[in-house]
C-alpha cells in the first residue's frame, strides 16, 4: 500500500473516531444568521461586530470534550500559525455548548492552553442556545443511567464558521478538513476582501 493511501486511511480514521462525540456535518451553502452575544473570559460582552474588519473563525464545543475539541483547537492554532502576520486580519472564536461547566474562566483557560489568540465565549444556557440554532448546530447532553448530575458528555456538531469583515457568514470548514485547504481557502477570501 503506497504512502498516500495509508495516510487518506489515517485521516478517514481520525474523522470517524471524532464522529462518536461530534456530528460532522458539511457545508449545505445554506447561509447562516451570523449573530451572537456572549460573554469572554473577562466577562466582556462579545458579539459579532466586535471583531469588525477582521475574519472570524468560529467553532462550538466544550472544555470537557476527549477528542473533537482539542483536534479542532489545535488546527485553529496550526491556523494562526500558518497565516503569520495575516493572522491579524483573523479571530479565531470557542463558543461552549455546555455553559453550566464552561464559566468564563475555564473557557478562558481553556482557548488559551490552544493559543492565547483564540478568544472563549460562554453565556447563559438560553443565550447559548440561541446562537446554537443561528448557526443550525446541534448539541445534547448525554448522562449515563445512574451518572451523577455532573458527569455527562455532549454530542455537538463540529466544523468551522469563516464569518467575513462585516460581520457576515461566509461558509462552514467541515470537521476534518485538511489545515493547508482552510489556510489556502482563507487566503482567497483575505486576498479577494481586500480588492473589494
Amino acid at each position: 500500500m503506497s504512502a498516500r493511501w495509508l495516510a487518506c486511511l489515517m485521516v478517514i480514521a481520525v474523522a470517524l473516531v471524532g464522529l462518536s462525540t461530534a456530528h460532522a456535518e458539511y457545508d449545505d451553502g445554506r447561509p447562516r444568521n451570523p449573530r451572537f452575544l456572549l460573554m469572554d473570559s473577562q466577562g466582556h460582552s462579545i458579539d459579532e461586530t466586535t471583531f469588525a474588519g477582521r475574519f472570524q473563525l468560529i467553532t462550538f464545543g466544550y472544555t470537557f470534550c476527549p477528542d473533537v475539541c482539542p483536534t479542532t483547537l489545535a488546527e485553529m492554532a496550526q491556523v494562526l500559525e500558518a497565516l503569520g502576520d495575516g493572522a491579524a486580519g483573523l479571530q479565531p472564536i470557542f463558543i461552549t455548548v455546555d455553559p453550566a461547566r464552561d464559566t468564563p474562566e475555564v473557557v478562558g483557560r481553556y482557548t488559551a492552553f490552544f493559543d492565547a489568540r483564540i478568544v472563549g465565549l460562554t453565556g447563559a444556557p438560553a443565550l447559548v442556545a440561541r446562537v446554537a440554532e443561528n448557526y443550525r448546530v446541534r448539541f445534547e447532553v448525554v448522562r449515563e443511567p445512574g451518572a451523577a448530575e455532573a458527569e455527562y458528555s455532549v454530542d455537538h456538531s463540529a466544523g468551522m464558521f469563516l464569518l467575513g469583515p462585516a460581520g457576515e457568514y461566509l461558509t462552514k470548514f467541515a470537521y476534518g478538513t485538511p489545515v493547508p485547504v482552510i489556510v489556502r481557502r482563507l487566503k482567497a477570501y483575505f486576498d479577494a476582501a481586500r480588492y473589494r
